[in-house]
């Protein structure tokens, strides 16, 4: 990925631009900065900054060339080669993330879903391979398995994040509710689906 020298802030936002682009309808050619703070209710010198350091600055009067502009976003953000993951919880949220295939958008493909439950891995009706826990570091290096999503409950959920940087795995996307830790030079997103709910609805008049 080419983006390690890009502010943590600024590569959080790019997946936001990189939608919005690929949304826009085909007579889009040319787009400015203001159009894109506009359309995500973002500050328009926010937009600027970010998009010059992948893009560099816009044509006066024109903007950046929407499909050129798609491009570096897709580079930087390392999306020219899909990476593999692998899923561990195959319970009703695993499943639907195994079967959800937005993902392969954004430059990640998620391959199989691991679980321990026997009965579970019997009756796996997603489109993807569930498979028995014991498999999952064999599986994960024949593949170059790099990113490992969790889907467990709470008390297991550290125990697999172990295991999965045991497999190798640097960068691991965690719904359980709780906070895992993980060694240095392994990338952790917490993914708080009760805290977002609580927070949309706080937004309720």
């Amino acid at each position: 990925m080419n983006g390690y020298s890009i502010p943590k802030a600024t590569l959080g936002r790019l997946p936001l631009y990189l939608e919005y682009l690929r949304n826009l309808s085909e007579s889009h050619r040319t787009i400015s900065a203001t159009a894109i703070a506009n359309g995500l209710s973002l500050g328009e010198v926010q937009v600027r900054k970010d998009l010059a350091a992948v893009s560099g600055a816009g044509k006066p009067k024109v903007g950046y060339e929407c499909d050129k502009l798609i491009s570096d976003l897709e580079r930087h953000l390392g999306y020219e080669k899909l990476t593999n993951a692998v899923l561990v919880g195959a319970g009703k949220l695993g499943r639907a993330l195994l079967d959800y295939d937005g993902f392969e958008k954004f430059g990640v493909k998620i391959v199989a879903g691991f679980d321990c439950k026997e009965r579970v891995i019997q009756m796996g009706d997603t489109s993807k391979s569930i498979l028995p826990i014991k498999n999952l570091k064999s599986y994960c290096k024949e593949n170059e398995v790099k990113l490992g999503i969790i889907t467990v409950g709470q008390a297991s959920a550290q125990d697999v994040c172990d295991k999965l940087v045991e497999c190798g795995i640097t960068a691991i996307w965690n719904f359980a509710p709780c906070i895992l830790k993980v060694p240095s030079g392994v990338l952790l997103k917490q993914e708080n689906l009760a805290l977002s709910l609580a927070h949309l609805k706080s937004q309720l008049s």
